[in-house]
């Protein structure tokens, strides 16, 4: 029988990825979710991965550029939500403090497994 797993988002652990952003990070196998809060003016920069992934923004607007940096951006804001496919090269301006929700398929292993240095510099 596969385990079933009830909790709540103030028990989980929160990360300091570097100084302008903060994860809580669950996750089942096939599956992930991530709470994230950012400073204005952080930078994601152009990056891919297989992972299918839905960004929901609570707080704040993210703007992404999709495919390249000259690509026109698209703005995320306080209610909204975006998909962006596996594979497809993003990359997102924080605008305002900001807090969204990531939900990835199948998990980011870089995210569990720390490589994910695009992040922490």
């Amino acid at each position: 029988m596969k385990k079933i797993i009830k909790n709540s988002w103030e028990s989980v652990d929160e990360e300091e990825v570097n100084s302008q952003m903060k994860r809580k990070i669950i996750h089942g196998e096939k599956l992930m979710i991530v709470k994230m809060k950012f400073k204005d003016g952080f930078i994601v920069p152009m990056h891919s991965h297989i992972n299918e992934q839905i960004t929901q923004v609570n707080k704040g607007t993210i703007r992404f550029w999709l495919n390249s940096e000259e690509s026109d951006p698209i703005d995320v804001n306080e209610g909204d939500f975006i998909i962006i496919p596996g594979g497809v090269p993003h990359k997102a301006l924080m605008i305002g403090e900001v807090e969204e929700t990531d939900t990835w398929a199948p998990p980011r292993e870089d995210w569990l497994n720390g490589t994910d240095d695009y992040l922490k510099q």
